[in-house]
């Protein structure tokens, strides 16, 4: 499968799991100069950053793996220009990474991992 279609696929399965867990859609796919935030939620009264990684295996290691320190540096910089953009009011702000892996064309397991960073 490729590998643009497999994230879409990902995110639509990340998506479902967080509208089912009461939480509020603000953003999908949100780009600055800085990069893309996948999504970007509400719980609560808390803004959620959530960075999306999806897998059909483990050979090139974990999703929740692939969000080192600058793919982080970088999430914070386009979350910042979000803020600055919309001026959103906000409570509390979380970084969560949500880790999609796959068997071919179905969902094997989903591991949302809040403040991941």
């Amino acid at each position: 499968m490729e590998r643009k279609k497999l994230g879409d696929m990902g995110e639509k399965y990340a998506l479902d799991y967080l509208k089912a867990n009461n939480y509020e859609i603000v953003k999908v796919n949100y780009r600055s100069r800085y990069g893309e935030i996948d999504i970007i939620a509400k719980e609560n009264n808390t803004l959620v950053f959530i960075e999306v990684k999806t897998r059909t295996s483990d050979a090139f290691g974990r999703g929740m793996e692939a969000v080192d320190i600058r793919k982080q540096r970088k999430i914070r910089l386009v979350s910042l220009n979000f803020l600055n953009e919309y001026h959103k009011p906000v409570g509390d702000l979380r970084f969560d990474v949500i880790e999609i892996n796959m068997i071919p064309g179905a969902l094997r397991e989903l591991i949302h991992i809040k403040n991941a960073f």
